[in-house]
């Protein structure tokens, strides 16, 4: 652990105070002494204008990790950590024209969750459950990762020893998602999402100017980058050319970035913060404009390059402390520690949304489908209360109990598994030749595909098919579009 910083200590607490004070505070949010109903608490009534949805869903699909980690991976491998902007780039168009249906779809049905849509477009309660089972199962390690992106942070401001006692900080630190999530739903996290979108967009102007010339910054990146390629990883100043991609990797860059692409809206935290939206032009709207977090999302990516031009070195196997350490070499403590407390901020609305997204997917097409199906609304938001604070609290356990690359393998696996859903939530509202039978075996096959690709091969997302590195969602999701056609073929005769 290195030292403490009192001054970026200070700031980093008062950003997020603050932030946690507004989230559970907050009076606009409803009268406390009324149990809101599902629809209230988990997608506001939906009743979000185009600004707030634009903070809302900016925030929960930039996550904090991804902050951190995304220049993580262009710091310890190069080029290749670049897809996640065209894979942001290529999901707008896709969202341009699927979220204002599945809005419409939900809206016409009183539907909170995705897996409510699918049962009432199939009238299918097993595709339903597949869907809803599929989402709890990768929100998990998702909320996870954000609690790893808070323990960076921890650990670059000196404030995460081991033990006990840091796991008790980040506890703490937690707690407060805990407590405004339970209280307010959905709108505790569009909260957070303004107070996030306001400060990271401040925090990389900042780091930006500091910083200088992009063209001075990759020159130097690329002169460094003549040593041995296994010493970038090490954290050894220089290793793999991080300015071009190798030209081996272009089907793994591809594939990488269109099956995310296709994967992103199928989240379930996605889909409740548009189903949060007032209306179908709401989302129009904002899958153009969210294309100005993509933006930034490249100029963090550019970080990675940029640490590498001052030589910034980490420990081995510690490449997302790259960008914290250099922010911590370019400004005083006050202002790293602001910067800090915003990326804090970042991973709280994200968590927040998946929370409350895991908790209706069990409530609503678990429980009341399968347990108690005379359970009245809000009852159902009773339940959902509960079950989003142990969803909270089963997230701590996996960063406490399991190692942080654990975490991120099952985060990676949970890309491939969600892809799986792709069928049923998208294609199924296009051709009339998926049956609810052949989507449901199509979606076990890709996940016994995907889960065999990925833990085969080391815990890996990009496996060698052919001899071409590929993203295994895909290929796991042409197996299940295949099983799926020829069981519906066979269904329908």
């Amino acid at each position: 652990m290195t030292g403490v910083d009192v001054p970026a200590l200070l700031a980093f607490g008062a950003v997020l105070v603050l932030t946690s004070a507004v989230a559970v505070a907050a009076r606009w949010f409803y009268r406390a002494d009324v149990l809101p109903t599902p629809t209230d608490w988990a997608v506001a009534s939906r009743r979000f204008g185009t600004v707030t949805t634009w903070f809302l869903l900016g925030g929960t699909i930039y996550t904090a990790y991804t902050f951190v980690a995304v220049p993580g991976v262009v710091y310890a491998e190069g080029a290749i950590g670049f897809f996640a902007l065209p894979y942001t780039i290529i999901v707008y168009p896709l969202a341009f024209w699927l979220l204002p249906k599945l809005w419409r779809e939900a809206r016409d049905v009183g539907a909170v969750t995705i897996a409510d849509v699918v049962r009432v477009r199939y009238d299918s309660p097993g595709l339903a459950l597949a869907v809803a089972l599929t989402g709890i199962l990768v929100t998990m390690p998702y909320v996870a990762l954000q609690l790893l992106g808070i323990r960076t942070v921890l650990i670059v401001l000196g404030v995460y020893p081991a033990g006990v006692t840091g796991d008790v900080i980040l506890g703490v630190v937690f707690a407060v998602l805990a407590v405004a999530t339970y209280r307010n739903g959905l709108r505790a996290a569009a909260v957070i999402g303004f107070l996030k979108g306001v400060l990271v967009f401040a925090a990389i102007v900042v780091i930006m100017a500091l910083l200088g010339s992009p063209a001075r910054l990759f020159a130097e990146a690329e002169r460094r980058s003549t040593g041995p390629p296994d010493l970038v990883s090490a954290g050894v100043d220089g290793g793999v050319v991080t300015t071009h991609l190798d030209p081996g990797l272009s089907t793994a860059y591809v594939t990488l970035a269109v099956g995310s692409a296709l994967a992103l809206l199928m989240y379930p935290h996605v889909l409740t913060a548009a189903f949060a939206a007032r209306g179908e032009q709401v989302l129009r709207r904002n899958s153009v404009a969210l294309l100005g977090w993509t933006a930034l999302l490249g100029l963090f990516a550019f970080l990675g390059i940029a640490a590498h031009a001052l030589g910034v070195v980490v420990a081995e196997g510690s490449a997302e402390l790259a960008v914290p350490t250099m922010i911590t070499q370019l400004m005083p403590g006050w202002a790293a520690g602001a910067i800090f407390g915003a990326l804090a901020v970042g991973a709280l609305v994200p968590a927040s949304i998946m929370s409350v997204a895991a908790a209706m997917l069990f409530t609503r097409n678990v429980y009341v489908e399968y347990v108690n199906p005379n359970t009245t609304p809000k009852q159902q938001t009773s339940i959902a209360r509960f079950v989003s604070l142990l969803v909270k609290f089963g997230a701590l356990g996996f960063v406490l109990l399991l190692a942080a690359q654990d975490t991120i393998n099952l985060q990676l696996l949970g890309g491939v598994w969600v892809l799986q859903t792709f069928p049923a939530v998208v294609l199924g509202a296009l051709t009339r030749r998926l049956s609810p039978a052949g989507m449901l075996a199509g979606w076990a096959v890709g996940m016994l595909t995907g889960t065999l690709l990925v833990t085969s091969g080391g815990f890996s997302a990009v496996v060698v098919i052919g001899g071409l590195q590929v993203y295994a969602a895909v290929i796991a999701l042409a197996a299940n579009l295949v099983v799926a056609f020829a069981v519906s073929a066979v269904w329908r005769r």
